[in-house]
């Protein structure tokens, strides 16, 4: 990570914030400290569904499994009771299949800001990878909601060797503990369980340093990823790459606040144009096709 700086102080921040101003701080690496919260908009254009949008999104999608509540299928109860929902989710979002999901243009904009040296940390919502398959190293990145790398039983809690775990589950089948028969899932964070620690080791350390905050793709209702905005230094600058205003950038500050409306790469192209850096972009992008 990049060296800690005083989150109360940033660079460029003089007048209105705008998306020219950002870029061009991004360009001259005023910011040293940029720190990203990803959400599953980012993730749309890898064929990857949101989870809210009505007709499209993930919970709409799994309406053939009759959830009593779509939130449902990521609550351990319900998984002892039915694990077969959240089975077939992971068949289609496993990171790394050959015919997976790959990482779209605002993951390999991560890569970018990694390799200018101004990517201080990435706290993803999201749960495909992405992120690590657009080449995001471990200690840059903060998987809020667990990640496939590892997997768990929910009763004795036993290691389980994440690889037989992916392989029974493409497979079309329900993994078990080899020590007291109870299912095994992946390391995915559930409603009404702790995240990851890491996640508080850090967020405290980041959100003081930081000089640049990025907010991707996030509808910011999901607690306590979506309190980082506020977590930020009072005048560090933040920049909305979403469809819908959302938080507390709905009574933004336009000194310091700067709302890029539309689709996640879309935002992201437009923010390296004006930095020059679309040419960074195209080849991050080539190198994970």
């Amino acid at each position: 990570a990049a060296a800690d700086g005083d989150g109360s102080s940033c660079s460029g921040n003089t007048g209105h914030q705008t998306v020219e101003s950002l870029a061009r701080n991004l360009s001259s690496l005023s910011f040293k400290n940029v720190v990203v919260v990803m959400g599953a908009g980012a993730s749309v254009s890898a064929g990857i569904p949101d989870f809210r949008t009505p007709g499209t999104g993930l919970y709409s999608r799994l309406q053939k499994y009759k959830l009593p509540y779509p939130e449902a299928i990521f609550d351990l109860a319900y998984y002892r009771e039915n694990p077969l929902p959240f089975v077939d989710l992971c068949q289609s979002i496993w990171p790394g299949q050959r015919d997976g999901p790959k990482p779209t243009l605002s993951h390999s904009f991560l890569k970018v800001l990694a390799n200018k040296g101004c990517l201080r940390r990435v706290y993803t919502q999201n749960i495909d990878g992405l992120e690590s398959l657009a080449g995001i190293s471990d200690d840059l990145l903060v998987d809020c909601h667990g990640s496939f790398r590892s997997a768990s039983c929910i009763s004795c809690l036993a290691t389980v060797d994440s690889e037989k775990c992916r392989d029974t589950i493409l497979g079309g089948k329900v993994p078990k503990c080899e020590s007291c028969g109870s299912l095994v899932k992946p390391d995915i964070v559930f409603f009404g369980e702790y995240l990851p620690p890491r996640f508080q080791e850090l967020v405290g350390q980041d959100s003081n340093a930081c000089d640049l905050l990025l907010v991707i793709g996030t509808s910011l209702t999901v607690m306590p990823v979506a309190g980082i905005p506020s977590q930020v230094g009072r005048t560090c600058p933040r920049a909305l790459l979403n469809r819908e205003l959302v938080g507390d950038f709905v009574e933004s500050d336009p000194f310091r606040d700067v709302w890029l409306n539309g689709s996640c790469d879309d935002s992201v192209i437009a923010i390296c144009r004006i930095a020059d850096w679309e040419s960074d972009l195209r080849r991050c992008q080539k190198d994970v096709q």
